[in-house]
């Protein structure tokens, strides 16, 4: 019957709730708005060149006027021109309004009194530095992270938290120091989490509090994973012979339960057979010579009995 796994919950921060959420930008494609564009242009060139073949002054000035109002127009128009790579977006902003997001890669237009930042949604890695903390039985430890990560809401990653690349830095970091303050790096009771015993079960408690950390800045964790594991150098000898010596015990235990079998299997089958009348003390000589030929480190020497056990 095997024992039910303790279970790991969480104790994430409450972050506030965000006050924007993305959703798509109005634009079209770019190929019309950038032939209309260039067409203005020409226009407004081919106004200023018939200029010069008007006599009347009046005149000449209106066409001039004209071509430069035309091409500037035009001019204008153009800046509304995006170009959007794969992997990435542009969170449009209309006099510090936020008008939408623009995924969709290629060439786009939106309104050129817009302003445009360009961010990034490609999948990203992130690798703290080694750690030094204290676990939960104020053993100094050392660890360090790996957190894959990528931007899934755009306007939160930009106007929810001034930087969205140091705000995962620093929560990761952050996230990685409480997860090792609640643990110990061993756990001295067969039932408890450890560091180094419940791999899984920690990466993945780490995975849920980095995602309620960073979740306000519009970021999906793809995946955590503890990269560097060990007791800190000062204590790294005395916690190295600790574990010698609990596998030592181990070893021991496991010799001991086997020899006894051993020793009960042998009694059992010589009474059985019925070789030999064992009382009690012929028993407890046979008994002690097995458990000393079975347990003993170094191989038993045996020895030639001539009389009896009484003589």
């Amino acid at each position: 019957m095997s024992t039910p796994q303790p279970q790991v919950t969480a104790d994430v921060p409450e972050m506030p709730a965000p006050r924007v959420r993305e959703f798509a930008a109005h634009s079209i494609g770019g190929g019309l708005a950038l032939l209309l564009g260039l067409l203005g242009l020409l226009a407004g060139a081919g106004l200023i060149a018939a200029a010069t073949s008007v006599d009347g002054g009046g005149a000449k000035a209106v066409l001039i006027i004209g071509g430069i109002l035309v091409g500037l127009a035009a001019f204008l128009a153009m800046c509304g021109l995006n170009m959007v790579a794969p992997g990435e977006a542009r969170v449009v902003q209309l006099f510090g309004r936020y008008r939408g997001t623009i995924r969709q890669d290629g060439l786009r237009w939106v309104n050129p009194l817009t302003s445009r930042t360009k961010i990034s949604t490609r999948v990203r890695n992130h690798e703290t530095a080694v750690l030094k903390v204290n676990d939960a039985y104020g053993n100094p430890i050392e660890l360090a992270a790996v957190v894959v990560w990528r931007v899934e809401d755009t306007a939160q990653a930009i106007f929810e938290v001034d930087d969205y690349v140091e705000f995962v830095s620093t929560q990761t970091e952050a996230a990685v120091r409480h997860i090792a303050i609640e643990y110990p790096y061993d756990a001295h009771e067969e039932d408890g989490l450890s560091l180094r015993g419940n791999a899984e079960e920690i990466t993945e408690k780490l995975a849920v509090e980095l995602h309620a950390r960073v979740e306000a800045a519009g970021v999906q964790i793809i995946e955590s994973r503890f990269t560097h594991l060990a007791y800190a150098p000062e204590i790294a000898s005395a916690m190295l012979q600790r574990q010698q010596a609990g596998a030592v015990v181990a070893a021991r235990r496991q010799i001991v339960d086997g020899a006894v079998g051993m020793v009960e299997a042998a009694i059992a089958r010589i009474t059985e057979r019925d070789i030999v009348e064992l009382d009690s003390e012929r028993k407890a000589a046979m008994v002690s010579n097995l458990m000393v030929v079975l347990c003993g480190d170094r191989a038993a020497q045996p020895v030639l009995n001539t009389g009896s056990l009484y003589q």
